[in-house]
């Protein structure tokens, strides 16, 4: 029997109730933008606006020490504002590395939703 993603989908929400299917609809995939926005919802959007707050400044002192590493004459200061331009580009780095990990465990939980409806779905079908 081959059927395509969408037919699937049609089985689902045929046997979903009305409400079912609304809050299956709502489960859809998400494109890059609705991610990053979804990253500030929830009761951990605190840490997203002090993380990218973080990032900013992270970002304006790699480019300052970047500056100074090019008006720079002396070797002692080459070597420290390179060191310091290369910690601060690995901690905005890092901080965009946490938020893409937090949008991948997003999109994990949302269909982990997915198939706990359909499950739950599936077991009432088979109870009646």
């Amino acid at each position: 029997m081959k059927t395509n993603m969408e037919d699937i989908d049609n089985i689902i929400k045929d046997t979903l109730t009305q409400e079912e299917a609304k809050f299956y609809d709502a489960l859809d995939e998400q494109n890059v933008l609705q991610m990053v926005l979804g990253l500030f919802k929830g009761k951990y959007k605190w840490i997203m606006f002090l993380m990218n707050v973080m990032t900013l400044v992270f970002f304006a002192l790699f480019i300052y020490c970047i500056v100074q590493f090019f008006q720079t004459d002396i070797q002692k200061d080459y070597i420290k504002w390179g060191i310091g331009s290369v910690v601060f580009l690995l901690g905005v780095s890092m901080l965009k590395l946490f938020a893409w990990m937090q949008m991948d465990k997003n999109a994990l939980l949302r269909e982990m939703k997915r198939l706990e409806l359909q499950i739950s779905s599936l077991s009432g079908k088979i109870s009646e």
